[in-house]
C-alpha cells in the first residue's frame, strides 16, 4: 500500500515544485509527471481503484493546494462516454494528463471582441500523456473519456482555484456562442 500512497504523493510533490515559480515551465512539469505516471501506472491504478468503480458521474476530487503562489492540483473521474461542454479556465494556466484510459482535447480560442470561437486543434490522450495552456481568457477546450465502457481519470494542475468559469454552448449549429457561468464542485479530497 505503501507505494501506491507514494506515487500520488510523488505527483503532488511535482506539481506544486514546479508552481512555486508562479509561472511554471508546463512542458517540464509534465515530462516530469508523465514519467512518473508511466513508471507508476500499476500502483497508481490500484490506488485510484475506488474512484472508477463509484460510477456517480463525472467528479473532480482535490489532491493539494496552495494560495502563494496558487495552484490546484485535482483527480477527475469520467464515465464512459462522458464529455465536457466548451469551457475556459478563468484565465488560469492549466496542465492536464491521463492517469488511466484515454481522453480527447478539443482546444479552441476566442474572439475577444465577437466572442465567437474557432477550434484550434485536438490531442488524444493515453496514460502519461499530457496537454496545457498558458493563463489566457481566450482559450477554451472540450474534454471527453473515449471509451464507451470504462471510466478515466486525468490529473489537473492549475495556476489557481478554478471555482468559477464559462462554458460556452452553440445556439444552433453554425449560430453564436453563448457564454453561461459555471461553478464548480469537489467530490472531496483525496488522501495523499
Amino acid at each position: 500500500m505503501g507505494k501506491h500512497l507514494h506515487s500520488l504523493k510523488t505527483l503532488r510533490a511535482i506539481a506544486l515544485e514546479h508552481a512555486a515559480a508562479g509561472s511554471p515551465d508546463l512542458a517540464s512539469m509534465a515530462r516530469e509527471l508523465g514519467r512518473v505516471v508511466h513508471q507508476d501506472a500499476a500502483a497508481l491504478a490500484t490506488r485510484l481503484a475506488p474512484l472508477l468503480a463509484r460510477k456517480r458521474g463525472f467528479e473532480r476530487w482535490l489532491l493539494a493546494e496552495r494560495s502563494k503562489p496558487p495552484i490546484s492540483v485535482l483527480v477527475m473521474a469520467w464515465p464512459p462516454n462522458h464529455h465536457t461542454p466548451v469551457h475556459d479556465h478563468a484565465g488560469l494556466w492549466g496542465l492536464e494528463m491521463t492517469l488511466h484510459g484515454a481522453v480527447e482535447v478539443q482546444s479552441y480560442t476566442r474572439d475577444p471582441l465577437s466572442g465567437e470561437l474557432r477550434m484550434q486543434g485536438r490531442d488524444w490522450l493515453g496514460p502519461g500523456d499530457g496537454t496545457w495552456f498558458e493563463g489566457d481568457q481566450n482559450c477554451a477546450h472540450r474534454c471527453r473519456n473515449l471509451s464507451r465502457y470504462d471510466a478515466a481519470l486525468t490529473l489537473h494542475v492549475y495556476g489557481g482555484d478554478l471555482a468559477e468559469y464559462f462554458a460556452y454552448e452553440q445556439a444552433e449549429p453554425a449560430g453564436r456562442w453563448i457564454a453561461q457561468p459555471q461553478r464548480s464542485a469537489l467530490a472531496g479530497r483525496l488522501q495523499h
